[in-house]
């Protein structure tokens, strides 16, 4: 598994504890992503054993992520916000901490969470 992917993954698991837990939709979520990164089983083990508790932002390498991967994380930790169905308050604020951890300026920061919400509750609606 390459580092940027691993970053990725550990921070979307981060975003996914937000509000307290983590529940069904967002370990699917996580599960899917393994599998679109086709990470090594036993990488993949030890990234569920690293979900099993608690995570925040600063437990993650986020300098290990390109200027592109930073904004494609940003939009994937919108969409696990909605999985649930909604989005709570800790979680935007976690999505506020990321911003700035990503050192996304904030207009551009504006548009892509806008894009990515929009996606989301898209993506809500064909469930």
């Amino acid at each position: 598994m390459q580092e940027h992917q691993e970053a990725m993954v550990k921070s979307l698991i981060a975003v996914a504890w937000a509000d307290g837990r983590m529940d069904g939709e967002e370990t699917e979520v996580i599960e899917a992503l393994l599998g679109a990164f086709e990470v090594p089983e036993d990488s993949a083990k030890e990234l569920r054993e690293y979900a099993r508790e608690p995570k925040k932002l600063e437990d993650v390498p986020l300098t290990d992520l390109s200027a592109s991967d930073r904004r494609l994380l940003l939009q994937h930790a919108v969409i696990l916000t909605f999985i649930d169905g909604e989005q709570s308050a800790d979680e935007v604020r976690v999505l506020d901490e990321l911003v700035q951890r990503l050192k996304i300026p904030a207009a551009e920061a504006k548009v892509l969470l806008e894009a990515a919400e929009a996606r989301a509750k898209r993506l809500l609606d064909l469930l």
